[in-house]
């Protein structure tokens, strides 16, 4: 396409410029969520046969969008794991709670590591742990989101392998007979670059992120299920014991034995090791549980009739960190909650032994709230009176299933979203092992041969498969299907911006017109052209095209090509001024609370910022 006549003369470009436009209007009034925007802008492409079905599809099967929704499962996991948290409370330790610490620590710690992984990666890798870290010290998370996607792209720019582009041009380079780019060429640059996005990110998301912040609160992580037992008086008299050699328990039933009645002691669940899967399962203790050598079970009594148990049954009683010798339940399996005894139900008057708690629903009754007062003692001879507040323990499966026997009783909370707000730490170590291992094979794909699409599915499938989620329902969850749907059905865009002529014909036009005025005016061209461009379509496709176009003008300006190259490569990842530019820019979208507007307000004056800056300090590094 040789004119602007030429693509006036084009339906399908027309048409194309016509849906483009209206997609963007529609993004920044926001009346309309952005997935849904984005699918009507693919819908109206193939309406008009401006790309084929196959076209306008084929960014759900995008490798970059496969990452993106697989890296949101491990993120997932990292978070339900408590991973992320713990590694939040080490972070925190170097920066408090100072939210401007916060900012730049966040700053710091993205940009180097997105020099090395994926911008993408990176953020998969540190978005659980900052939204945990904005928790932990009451920050609003839109204050820490933007700065983590927007440093990831920063960072790409440190190295040569830190993002796509850079290769693409360093390729461009050999396979034209120049010697390409050194792995830290592009330090120097993206240094001066990442100074003035930093002080400019700093100063941008204070005045246009504040209002926000205070709009937005955290999220409610839900009730504190420990809390609970505190509240009715039973967190000193939890214990953990262990099952000895010579125990007279081994090979015995807790029906056999006999010992609620004999010490008073409620057994509220058994611990054992998995040999087959290397893992503890946690299960209630049942009349027919048959106890064994080196089962972990923990007890509800007085440390007096503890004590007694432990004497008679060879028993080890476990000190715990700093509670005494009191232990501290875990929710990964069994949980807690708090039922309100209904007027109408056929339990008041009877008793917990006679209402079968135990046998019917398969949990334990652990204490009644009457009239301001707790009670715990002789609990199988309580009787239920109406309007008792009870505290139940058992499965999960087990608490939810009386959810449905409203007639009796209400369930205070939602038992399945408690269980979802329980952290499994003790699989975080399983998760940071394949965080790691996926990290690692990510930053050596080209020398293993493994491509880093295939590393992010086995991992995402890893942390279900071996519980470091805690269902597949769950993972579902996790995924956040509304950026995926944006950038897969936007992608079809970026195909007919290509195919009817547009993007070449802009990048054509606007260097060739720059050439009269020297190679500095083409160097700002070439910038300016790949900025524009990577906004709408991806960096990638973008440097593939913006390249030969930055040689040839180098060409006939009898310059050297290879600023012209360091520019294109520097401004496809400098892009922040809308949601779909980058997948990172997406993938914090709905973490941060963040309209469209957002985006476009901190976004623009960073990307002008920083491209001045890069037009600047390029050819200090690449002269002419």
């Amino acid at each position: 396409m040789n004119n602007l006549h030429d693509l006036m003369n084009n339906t399908p470009a027309v048409l194309t410029i016509i849906i483009f436009l209206a997609t963007i209007v529609a993004f920044v009034f926001s009346k309309i969520r952005s997935d849904i925007v984005a699918l009507c802008c693919m819908a109206s492409l193939l309406a008009f046969g401006i790309v084929t079905p196959k076209d306008a599809l084929a960014g759900f099967s995008n490798s970059s969008v496969v990452i993106m929704l697989a890296l949101f499962i491990v993120g997932g996991a990292v978070f339900q794991t408590g991973l992320a948290k713990t590694v939040s409370r080490k972070l925190l330790r170097m920066a408090g709670t100072s939210e401007t610490k916060l900012f730049f620590l966040v700053m710091g710690v993205t940009s180097f590591v997105a020099a090395f992984v994926s911008n993408t990666g990176t953020v998969a890798l540190l978005l659980p742990i900052i939204l945990a870290m904005a928790k932990s010290a009451k920050i609003s998370p839109s204050k820490l989101m933007m700065p983590l996607a927007f440093a990831s792209s920063m960072g790409g720019m440190f190295t040569l392998i830190g993002t796509p582009p850079n290769l693409i041009v360093d390729g461009y380079l050999r396979d034209h007979g120049l010697g390409g780019f050194g792995f830290f060429d592009f330090t120097g640059i993206g240094a001066a670059c990442f100074v003035v996005g930093l002080v400019m990110l700093y100063i941008l998301s204070r005045v246009f992120m504040n209002k926000k912040s205070r709009q937005k609160e955290n999220d409610d992580e839900g009730r504190d299920l420990l809390a609970l037992l505190n509240e009715y008086e039973l967190d000193q008299l939890i214990f953990k014991l262990q099952i000895g050699d010579n125990s007279p328990m081994v090979g015995k039933t807790p029906q056999e034995l006999d010992l609620h009645r004999r010490f008073g002691i409620t057994l509220l669940e058994e611990r054992h090791h998995n040999k087959l899967l290397g893992s503890v399962v946690q299960q209630t203790v049942r009349a027919n549980t048959v106890f064994d050598v080196g089962d972990v079970l923990y007890a509800l009594g007085t440390r007096e009739h503890i004590n007694e148990l432990v004497q008679i049954f060879n028993l080890t009683l476990f000190a715990e960190e700093m509670r005494e010798d009191h232990a501290k339940l875990d929710f990964y399996d069994l949980g807690l909650s708090e039922i309100l005894i209904s007027p109408e139900s056929k339990l008041i008057n009877q008793t917990i032994e006679d209402a079968g708690f135990r046998q019917r629903n398969n949990v334990n009754v652990l204490a009644i709230k009457r009239a301001g007062r707790c009670i715990s003692d002789e609990m199988q001879q309580q009787t239920i009176h109406s309007g008792d507040m009870m505290l139940v323990h058992g499965a999960w499966n087990d608490i939810k299933k009386m959810k449905t026997n409203l007639r009796e009783w209400i369930i205070i909370g939602d038992p399945a979203e408690e269980l979802e707000n329980v952290a499994l730490d003790h699989k975080a170590p399983l998760a940071a092992g394949i965080m790691i291992a996926m990290v690692a094979l990510m930053v050596f794909a080209d020398q293993i041969g493994i491509p880093p699409v295939t590393t992010v599915i086995v991992a995402g499938l890893l942390m279900v498969l071996l519980g470091c989620v805690r269902s597949v329902d769950t993972a579902y969850k996790m995924i956040g299907w509304e950026s995926i749907v944006l950038i897969a059905a936007m992608m079809s865009m970026s195909t007919a911006l290509s195919s009817t002529g547009i993007s070449d014909f802009i990048a054509t036009e606007v260097v060739t017109g720059l050439k009269a005025h020297g190679p500095w005016a083409v160097l700002v061209g070439v910038y300016v052209v790949t900025s524009l461009l990577s906004t709408f379509i991806s960096n990638s496709a973008t440097a593939i095209l913006v390249a030969p176009i930055a040689w040839s003008a180098a060409t006939q300006l009898g310059v050297s090509p290879t600023p012209f190259m360091m520019a294109a490569a520097i401004a496809a990842s400098a892009v922040f001024a809308l949601p779909i530019s980058t997948p990172p820019n997406a993938m914090v979208m709905n973490a941060g609370h963040y309209t469209f507007m957002d985006y476009v307000k901190v976004g623009v004056p960073l990307q002008i910022a920083m491209g001045i800056v890069a037009v600047l300090v390029i050819p200090l590094f690449f002269p002419f």
